[in-house]
């Protein structure tokens, strides 16, 4: 039995040190990846909804979310209303959010953009040339790049974009 409470008590003083570090660093909090070594952003063109091409590269200076999704991705779709929250938070303070369809289908894309009034810039990425670029292997998979231009900070999975933790996190990126 002492054995039982004494193994708990480890397991439980274990579990306070990532608490800890969750409540100091809202990157840890929020479960995102620092990549090592940093890298810069690779630049990509997709065409936006008017068929307007749409670059990495033309947000130069400005702290990017770039986010790949799909309209058929239900994961995506839950995190889409604290991105646009993200985005009407942040917009005037140097944050682009930047979402990239990956779908086939540019009416798909609109039809979702409207359903759900999302105001940031969308490109499509019909042949997933930019998301291969990044790598992605899931969808959402978002990528925050810093306003030097540096991969700063990825997730792989959906998110609370305007949670607590996101808002320290973006504090911090936009001062």
């Amino acid at each position: 039995m002492r054995s039982t409470v004494a193994a708990l008590a480890v397991v439980w003083a274990i579990g306070l040190v990532p608490a800890g570090a969750r409540a100091q660093d809202p990157a840890v909090a929020l479960g995102l990846i620092r990549p090592n070594p940093v890298r810069p952003a690779k630049d990509f063109q997709v065409p936006d909804l008017e068929q307007k091409p749409l670059r990495l590269s033309g947000f130069k200076g400005k702290v990017v979310f770039l986010n790949f999704w799909a309209t058929w991705c239900k994961p995506c779709e839950a995190e889409m209303p604290s991105m646009e929250r993200l985005w009407q938070r942040y917009r005037d303070r140097g944050l682009v959010v930047l979402a990239v369809a990956t779908d086939a289908d540019p009416a798909a894309v609109a039809r979702f953009v409207s359903k759900h009034a999302l105001t940031f810039p969308v490109g499509v990425d019909r042949d997933m040339q930019a998301a291969g670029l990044y790598g992605v292997w899931a969808l959402p998979s978002t990528f925050i790049v810093d306003r030097k231009g540096q991969r700063a900070l990825f997730a792989s999975g959906p998110r609370e974009w305007d949670g607590e933790a996101a808002v320290r996190l973006f504090d911090t990126l936009l001062r």
